[in-house]
């Protein structure tokens, strides 16, 4: 069975909802997922996970959420060089630079994004949803 870990942040609910929507459809393929909150995620629990989808909104001017996500974020990249991962989150301006930003960090730091991240302006609608569950699906 496959250890999926679902690691997000959420202002407003948004990313919450994608985050669940992820962790639905890991669980759907049978996978055991933990779905954790930056302050319950570090570098140190990497190893314990098959794979881990990480989810962040777009803040301020097109970034990763600096106060408790990114620096998260930061420690564990070391420890996803080589590792399965899947991006997803929501944004309430501006046209996805954060996440295409985001992308090209990983990609320049050796991890492996196994399918299409998944963004989503706003409150994801049902399309969104589905979009997450097939993230999910992918991690397994």
């Amino acid at each position: 069975m496959s250890k999926i870990a679902v690691v997000y942040w959420s202002g407003t609910g948004n990313t919450e909802a994608m985050a669940m929507a992820v962790a639905q459809g890991a669980r759907d393929k049978g996978a055991e997922v933990s779905v954790l909150t930056p302050s319950e995620f570090s570098s140190d629990q990497v190893g314990n996970y098959d794979a881990i989808a990480f989810g962040c909104p777009s803040m301020g001017d097109e970034q990763l959420e600096e106060s408790e996500f990114e620096p998260m974020f930061t420690d564990c990249k070391s420890g996803l060089k080589g590792k399965n991962i899947a991006l997803f989150g929501s944004y309430g301006w501006g046209d996805g630079e954060w996440m295409r930003s985001w992308e090209e960090l990983c990609a320049n730091d050796g991890m492996k994004l196994v399918c299409d991240s998944v963004i989503c302006n706003e409150t994801p609608d049902e399309e969104a949803l589905a979009a997450c569950r097939s993230l999910g699906a992918a991690l397994v």
